[in-house]
């Protein structure tokens, strides 16, 4: 129950960043945005605020922000359609009702002859049955479409994603990773205040019982300096040594207080992701430093930016295979080892997933942020926006592989559970 939690509220929390930051430019821009939603599938709970509706959803497989002129509005009125009209009092329309008139005794029919409710807003037309006299109708700028009773509000062009300049809507698409990248370095920020930051020395504490480590008689505040002759200066030449070095036998120097101390020890072998890695038993140490927080903050987001992009070249490049990725599942299952490990280490490992979200959404892949973006780039080199039922059908065909992608990576997750 407890990962069942942890799992939800990190999923919720990386969505809700991701799509807030979406929202934010979005509205910034001066776009409708129409719908703020928190998974996929059936809603679970929606309240409107603002002009959006905020929705939760049954799936918890991502999220969205819906922007007016974004995709393809789905009410689409014609001449010789009968709708009700409602007017406020000023004299505008601002209710258009699509079907189910006789639930609208007071609104007034009138059979389309033109509509544009993106430029003139206007509605011109005929009482039914008299076509002698043509009315001309001005439409309010917030007024709303009501078909099945629901109501759906009309998008002026200057509302619409479309209508806004490359900068502004490259903006509105990058803000998304961009707010994923910002919460990574708030959250590395506040484990730096909370538990203080790694020394650069390769000094370690918290010797797990029973590890190699406790059996080759570690102890809390030794530095190691040298491995097999290599010598050893920083923590990250430590693990990466212990790492590649699964089951061999090291001889290892440590500076004890006063004294060096020579011992011998043989990383146990982890499974990760289809790798073998060499694990000892021993946590780095920490000291405490408010202004080192904040610098630890950044440079732990862009080492994690860094190694995440390595390897997503070696996976682009063919030296990973498939099987190192995880989805959902694989998360979940990740989750419920490092929650285990503490709140610290599950909060770190939330900074971690923020930071692989923001980088893979600005992968220019059809149907996600980045190649979404791709399409802007191109339109502002050569001066006019791709025709928009070319770069649908893209988009369309992006996301039906990325579905099929998650379902084998899915797949790969349910096997390495039961291996």
């Amino acid at each position: 129950m407890t990962t069942i939690i942890a799992f939800i509220c990190m999923f919720g929390l990386l969505v809700f960043i991701h799509e807030f930051g979406h929202l934010i430019f979005a509205k910034r821009a001066g776009m409708l945005a129409r719908e703020f939603a928190i998974g996929f599938g059936p809603k679970v709970f929606t309240f409107m605020k603002n002009e959006t509706v905020y929705t939760i959803r049954l799936l918890p497989v991502g999220g969205y922000v819906r922007v007016a002129g974004d995709d393809p509005e789905i009410i689409d009125l014609k001449p010789g359609q009968q709708v009700g009209l409602e007017f406020n009092d000023e004299g505008n329309v601002n209710k258009i009702i699509v079907n189910n008139k006789a639930k609208h005794p007071q609104a007034r029919v009138v059979e389309l002859e033109h509509t544009d409710l993106d430029h003139e807003l206007v509605i011109e037309g005929y009482e039914p049955d008299e076509e002698d006299e043509k009315f001309t109708f001005e439409v309010d700028r917030k007024a709303s479409f009501i078909m099945d009773e629901e109501e759906t509000q009309i998008a002026p062009y200057d509302r619409q994603f479309a209508s806004k300049s490359t900068g502004k809507r490259a903006m509105q698409l990058f803000a998304g990773p961009m707010m994923n990248f910002l919460l990574a370095i708030v959250i590395f920020i506040v484990i730096g205040l909370v538990q203080g930051i790694p020394v650069d020395e390769a000094k370690v504490t918290d010797i797990k019982a029973d590890s190699p480590a406790d059996t080759a008689g570690l102890q809390s505040g030794d530095e190691v300096i040298q491995i097999d002759g290599t010598p050893v200066s920083t923590w990250d030449k430590f693990t990466k040594i212990v790492q590649d070095h699964p089951g061999d036998e090291l001889s290892m120097t440590l500076q004890r207080d006063d004294s060096t101390e020579m011992v011998t020890i043989t990383p146990d072998k982890l499974e990760r992701q289809g790798m073998a890695i060499g694990q000892v038993g021993v946590d780095h140490a920490f000291e405490r430093s408010f202004f080192g927080s904040f610098t630890y903050g950044f440079e732990k987001a862009y080492d994690t930016t860094k190694l995440i992009l390595t390897n997503l070249f070696k996976l682009v490049t063919g030296q990973y295979s498939l099987e190192v990725l995880s989805g959902p599942v694989g998360i979940y299952d990740a989750t419920n080892q490092v929650v285990q490990s503490g709140f610290a280490t599950f909060a770190m490992w939330t900074a971690i997933l923020s930071v692989n979200l923001g980088i893979v959404n600005l992968v220019p892949i059809p149907a996600l942020d980045g190649g979404r973006l791709l399409f802007v780039g191109i339109e502002a080199v050569r001066g006019k926006p791709v025709d928009p039922q070319k770069e649908g059908v893209v988009h369309f065909i992006g996301f039906a592989l990325l579905m099929l992608l998650m379902i084998v990576v899915t797949w790969n997750d349910i096997q390495r559970l039961f291996l």
